[in-house]
């Protein structure tokens, strides 16, 4: 029997990196790498909503004056309950907005993503003072987020 006639797709067996690496019509390594990345991309657009909707509601409690939040002695950054709320509220509305443009897969929206959470990750970190363990949080889904969106992404949009 001729090479040809037992493998009819010329397929070539035996070979180093062809059929010993993966099974003929198998999943293909770096379609599994790309699903991986397209994977995080929905995580972190996921995260992006619900950290803008907990920001939102962070923005919400400190515009009542809630007496969740303490008052800080002297903070170089200090700025009043309500001007926190304002600000959270703010950030909080275009991550939110954000991350639904991620998931829609827009184009602009890694780029914004990216400017909104950075500066989401800075204000939560200018907010220490008044809560501590909310705002470390948040930094720690921000600082995912960031990673997801600068993470190498060939084939993905």
């Amino acid at each position: 029997m001729s090479q040809d006639a037992a493998h009819p797709t010329g397929d070539p067996q035996g070979e180093v990196g062809s059929a010993w690496n993966r099974p003929r019509n198998g999943p293909n390594p770096t379609r599994s790498q790309d699903s991986w990345v397209s994977g995080g991309i929905v995580f972190a657009g996921v995260l992006m909503l619900c950290s803008g909707v907990l920001s939102i509601l962070q923005g919400i409690s400190a515009i009542a004056k809630d007496d969740v939040y303490a008052r800080v002695g002297s903070y170089v950054y200090k700025m009043n309950l309500t001007g926190w709320g304002w600000i959270h509220l703010i950030i909080g509305v275009l991550v939110a907005v954000t991350g639904a443009g991620l998931l829609k897969g827009m184009a602009w929206a890694r780029f914004a993503g990216l400017f909104f959470v950075a500066l989401s990750l800075i204000t939560q970190f200018l907010f220490l003072p008044y809560a501590f363990f909310w705002p470390i949080t948040m930094i720690a889904i921000d600082l995912f987020v960031i990673w997801a969106l600068v993470s190498r992404q060939e084939g993905v949009g």
